[in-house]
């Protein structure tokens, strides 16, 4: 199969107008300007001359079992008042429900462009009624044991096994660990999902240091979020000795390369010095959430200071229930307007190349070039000037209608 398009934004070098871009099975096997690759006899051509192409979109943060939360909460005065909401919800709905959300979840990704996503599943057990994603998903197994009738290893052990029996994602996408925050985690599951991480190169992710009172809860040992959580049962020995909670990960030698630290909100110069005593190549990925942070209103998210350390920094949506779209363009739409001295292409980077690289898939997605899968989109481009390529692509504001997974059209 050959692609004509009218702009190819590769990613992985400049723009290339009036560009052809030839696929074998589900990988790309050369591109070049269009006079450059003509079609061989009989050979199946996709006139897309009229838009820029460029690699799928990959979310590196979701919830897709909240997809029916839309608005379901308002900004809360506290993040703890909006932990105790979504609880609420969350045992006012069945499995039905979330099946439901999940599927709406998904077709909203692709209808903006996202042909990847790491998805954080509360439910795994819903995983057997799933149908075949269209989309490339890695499945994130939610693992918490603060207050939990089961025990820490138990929790591994369910999880491993889940995988084991699932194999979630199959050839399009993958599985990976979620401890879910260190106020719902203890060190000792961060300990063992890490243990594991290594054994079988499975990627890991938390929540951390995302609010200012998940900071107080550890720093100070008080707060809405720590009296919330002492109240229901959960050992608060671990709070009040001036940590934060990023160090009160970190501590734990857990913290490397294979993991993906959502929000980071909170971090303090302390929390700064930590990252900077890793080796460049050791130290984690962090992914920000733009609307939701700009809907609980955390502090300001530290993107040039992150990425002035090396630091490979993603953009994911989260959740329905604290932000009002899963479209990634318009994130970063969103990102630039806090971070206006971000170029375009940059910001780009945050949905393509860094969060394929905070996958494990460097090389594979996140870019169009050669022995790649085949995953592209296209939006309608109103011109084929290629210094204005990744401006053009961050103004879409309309959906995507043609999109190609695995080397297979599925919009």
């Amino acid at each position: 199969m050959i692609v004509h398009a009218g702009l190819l934004v590769t990613m992985d070098g400049p723009p290339i107008a009036d560009a052809a871009l030839r696929i074998e099975g589900n990988r790309i096997c050369a591109l070049a300007h269009r006079d450059s690759l003509p079609p061989a006899p009989g050979e199946h051509v996709v006139d897309l001359r009229d838009h820029i192409v460029l690699p799928g979109l990959i979310n590196a943060h979701c919830h897709l079992d909240y997809s029916m939360m839309r608005g379901a909460i308002s900004p809360p005065k506290s993040f703890t008042a909006w932990v105790q909401r979504i609880n609420a919800l969350k045992r006012s709905l069945d499995a039905d429900d979330y099946l439901a959300a999940i599927q709406r979840g998904i077709a909203e990704l692709r209808r903006w462009g996202t042909t990847s996503v790491a998805n954080i599943e509360a439910f795994p057990e819903l995983m057997p009624r799933i149908p075949p994603a269209p989309l490339r998903i890695w499945w994130f197994y939610e693992m918490i044991d603060v207050r939990h009738r089961i025990t820490t290893e138990d929790v591994v052990a369910g999880a491993l096994s889940f995988f084991n029996q699932q194999a979630p994602g199959g050839e399009t996408g993958g599985g990976g660990l979620s401890p879910h925050a260190p106020y719902t985690a203890s060190r000792t599951l961060y300990g063992l999902a890490a243990e594991c991480s290594r054994k079988l190169s499975m990627p890991v992710c938390t929540h951390l240091a995302e609010s200012r009172e998940e900071f107080a809860m550890f720093h100070d040992g008080s707060g809405p979020l720590h009296d919330f959580l002492r109240d229901i049962g959960r050992p608060m020995e671990d709070c009040g000795h001036k940590q934060t909670p990023f160090a009160h990960l970190w501590h734990t030698g857990s913290i490397d390369h294979s993991w993906i630290l959502v929000h980071m909100n909170e971090l303090t110069e302390d929390d700064f010095a930590l990252l900077e005593t890793a080796p460049t190549e050791r130290r984690p990925h962090i992914v920000h959430c733009p609307g939701s942070h700009s809907y609980f209103n955390h502090s300001p998210f530290a993107f040039r200071r992150l990425q002035s350390l090396g630091i490979n920094l993603c953009v994911g949506t989260d959740s329905l229930a604290s932000t009002d779209s899963l479209s990634l363009l318009r994130e970063l739409r969103r990102l630039q307007t806090t971070e206006p001295s971000l170029s375009a292409r940059e910001l780009l980077e945050t949905v393509t190349l860094n969060p394929a690289r905070a996958l494990q898939r460097q090389g594979q997605l996140g870019a169009l070039t050669l022995g790649a899968c085949a995953d592209l989109i296209a939006l309608p481009s109103p011109h084929k000037v290629s210094e204005l390529a990744y401006d053009s692509v961050l103004a879409c504001t309309e959906p995507v209608h043609w999109m190609m997974i695995d080397g297979k059209i599925v919009a």
